[in-house]
C-alpha cells in the first residue's frame, strides 16, 4: 500500500512538473499549493 501511495505521489510531482515551463511557473504551482494547504487547516481548525 504504501508503495502504491509513493508511486502515485511520484506521478503527480511528475505531472505538476512536466506542466511548468519556466521556475517561475514552478514557484506558481508551489504557491498555489501552499496555499490550499493553509486554507484547509485552517478550516479544520476552525471546525473545533
Amino acid at each position: 500500500m504504501k508503495f502504491i501511495a509513493n508511486a502515485l505521489v511520484l506521478i503527480g510531482v511528475a505531472a505538476s512538473l512536466s506542466a511548468c515551463n519556466t521556475m517561475s511557473g514552478f514557484g506558481e504551482d508551489v504557491q498555489g499549493a501552499g496555499s490550499a494547504v493553509t486554507k484547509a487547516s485552517q478550516g479544520a481548525q476552525s471546525s473545533y
